[in-house]
C-alpha cells in the first residue's frame, strides 16, 4: 500500500468504509468513493482531500482512471455492495483489481500493534472505551471503529501511533482475515443468518479469529465463548475467580459502581460513568486490554471518568414537549432486552417525571426478522406502548409474509398498545397524538431510523 496507490470505495458512507478511507486519506493516499446517500462521515472525507460522487455509475470510474492515469487503482467494496450495483459490474468488466474492506482493514493493521474487537454485541461500545482510555493514558494509539467516538467527533483516530483499535465486523465471515497483536472476543450470540446457516459456523468463523491473534481476551460469562473458544486472559462481572473482573455494588441511571479483581485479588473499588449492567462487561474488557498492554492501574483510574458511549448507544438526545427521546442502535432481541432494563432502570429514579416507556422499533433486515421473530416479540411487548415502523432491509430481498405489520399483530396479542408506523416521517407527523408529556421514547434500530430527532426539531 503506497502514496502511488489509488483507492476508490463503492458504498463509501458506511461507517466501516469511511472509516478506511479516511485512514488511508491522512496518511497520505488518495481516495474516492461513491454512495447513493448523503451524511457527515461523507462530508468530512471530502474536507480531507477526497473525490466524492452522489451516485454509483460507470462514469464515476472512467473519471477516476483519467484523473489518476499514473496509478495502481484498488476497488474497495463491503459485502453491502452486490453484483446488481452498476458500478461494481463496470469494475469487473474493466477486469479493475477489486478488495474487500477486510482486506484493506487488515493490512493497514499490520502496520501497528493492532487490539482487535470483536464479538456478536458491545463490539462499538468497547472499541470507543478502550480507545478513550489508551489514548488518555499514552497519547499512543489510533483507532477505526463502527460508531462516532464522542470525544473526537469522528469513527476515527489517526496519528503516528504504536497502537490501533481496530473494530472487527463477523457478519460477512471476515474475521479469520485479521491478525491482532490482541483480539477480543465480547460475546458469541447467533445473528446475521442472512450469511451464517447456524451457530456453529459462526463459532468457526471466532475460533479462526482467536487463532489468527498473538493473545486472546474473552468474556468468560458467554456460555458459548466458554466452552468453544481457548483464549489467554478472561474477564467476568458475575466471578472473581477470572483473569480480570469487574463486580457490581450498585448501578444507578448515570453510573456503575463496581469492586475490580485481578487474578482473583481485589484492586480497587471503581466509580464508573456509565450505567447499564452489558456497558460493566464493555468497560471491563477494556480495562482488561489496557492491562495487557501494562498500562497501569492508576492511570487508568485517573482517566476513567472521562468515558463515554458512543454515539446511538442510550444517547439520550434531549426533550422535545416533555418527551425525553433516546436513540439506541439495538437491533437484535437480546441487545433490545438490555435496553429495556436499562430504560426501566433510568425510569424507576425518576418516576415523578417519566410516566410510560415507549419503544420506537425500525427493524433491520428480513432474515434476521425472520429468525428471532418471537423473541422479537416477547422483548418489544415489554414497552409500555410499541411503534413498530418498516424493515430496513440494508439489501436484502424481501422474505414472504415477514413484514412490519406481522410484528405489530403478534405483540398485539401480548400488549395492546401497539402501532405500525411506515416511517419516521409519517411518526414525526404524529408525534404529538401519538405520544404523551412524560414518556421516555426509546428510538432503536441499525438502520435510518436515528432521523427522528431532526426531523421533530425540523418541525
Amino acid at each position: 500500500m503506497l502514496v502511488q496507490d489509488h483507492y476508490h470505495f463503492i458504498g463509501l458512507g458506511g461507517i466501516g468504509m469511511s472509516g478506511i478511507a479516511l485512514v488511508l486519506l491522512k496518511k497520505g493516499i488518495s481516495v474516492s468513493g461513491s454512495d447513493i446517500t448523503k451524511n457527515d462521515r461523507l462530508a468530512e472525507i471530502a474536507k480531507n482531500g477526497g473525490i466524492v460522487f452522489n451516485s454509483q455509475e460507470r462514469q464515476n470510474i472512467d473519471f477516476i482512471k483519467k484523473k489518476f492515469n499514473t496509478k495502481k487503482i484498488t476497488i474497495v467494496i463491503s459485502s453491502a455492495i452486490n453484483n446488481n450495483n452498476k458500478e461494481l459490474n463496470y469494475c469487473i468488466e474493466k477486469q479493475l483489481n477489486i478488495k474487500h474492506r477486510s482486506e484493506i482493514l487488515s493490512f493497514i493493521m499490520r502496520s501497528f500493534k493492532s487490539i482487535a474487537v470483536a464479538g456478536s454485541h458491545g463490539k462499538t461500545s468497547t472499541s470507543t472505551l478502550l480507545t478513550t482510555l489508551i489514548d488518555l493514558c499514552t497519547r499512543d494509539t489510533s483507532s477505526i471503529v463502527g460508531g462516532i467516538l464522542p470525544r473526537y467527533e469522528s469513527n476515527t483516530l489517526i496519528k503516528n501511533s504504536k497502537y490501533l483499535i481496530a473494530e472487527i465486523d463477523e457478519s460477512d465471515g471476515s474475521t479469520s482475515k485479521y491478525y491482532p497483536y490482541l483480539g477480543i472476543i465480547n460475546n458469541i450470540d447467533f445473528d446475521h443468518c442472512d450469511y451464517y446457516s447456524n451457530i456453529e459456523e459462526l463459532i468457526s468463523s471466532f475460533n479462526e479469529f482467536g487463532t489468527n491473534s498473538k493473545m486472546l481476551l474473552t468474556n468468560d460469562d458467554c456460555k458459548i465463548t466458554k466452552r468453544n473458544i481457548n483464549s489467554d486472559y478472561t474477564w467476568s462481572i458475575k466471578t472473581n475467580n477470572v483473569n480480570f473482573a469487574m463486580i457490581s455494588k450498585k448501578i444507578d441511571p448515570e453510573y456503575t459502581i463496581a469492586d475490580y479483581y485481578e487474578n482473583g485479588h481485589e484492586i480497587t473499588r471503581i466509580k464508573i460513568p456509565i450505567p447499564g449492567i452489558h456497558n460493566l462487561s464493555n468497560i471491563t474488557a477494556a480495562i482488561s486490554a489496557c492491562r495487557i498492554i501494562n498500562i497501569d492501574i492508576n492511570n487508568i483510574l485517573k482517566n476513567i471518568q472521562s468515558l463515554k458511549l458512543p454515539k446511538k448507544r442510550f444517547d439520550l438526545r434531549g426533550e422535545f414537549l416533555g418527551r425525553k427521546i433516546i436513540d439506541d442502535y439495538g437491533h437484535h432481541p437480546n441487545e433490545i432486552k438490555a435496553t429495556i432494563e436499562l430504560a426501566r432502570l433510568f425510569i424507576k429514579k425518576r418516576d415523578n417525571d417519566i410516566n410510560r416507556l415507549v419503544i420506537i422499533f425500525q427493524p433491520h433486515r428480513y432474515s434476521r426478522i425472520k429468525k428471532f421473530l418471537y423473541q422479537f416479540i416477547k422483548e418489544l411487548s415489554k414497552a409500555d406502548f410499541i411503534i413498530i415502523t418498516n424493515i430496513f432491509s440494508a439489501g436484502e430481498s424481501t422474505i414472504n409474509d415477514i413484514n412490519s405489520q406481522l410484528i405489530a399483530d403478534k405483540i398485539y396479542k401480548i400488549n395492546k398498545n401497539v402501532k405500525f408506523i411506515k416511517s419516521n416521517y409519517e411518526i414525526a407527523k404524529e408525534f404529538i397524538d401519538i405520544t404523551n408529556k412524560g414518556d421516555l421514547i426509546l428510538n432503536m434500530g441499525a438502520g435510518d431510523c436515528h432521523n427522528l430527532w431532526s426531523l421533530l426539531q425540523s418541525q
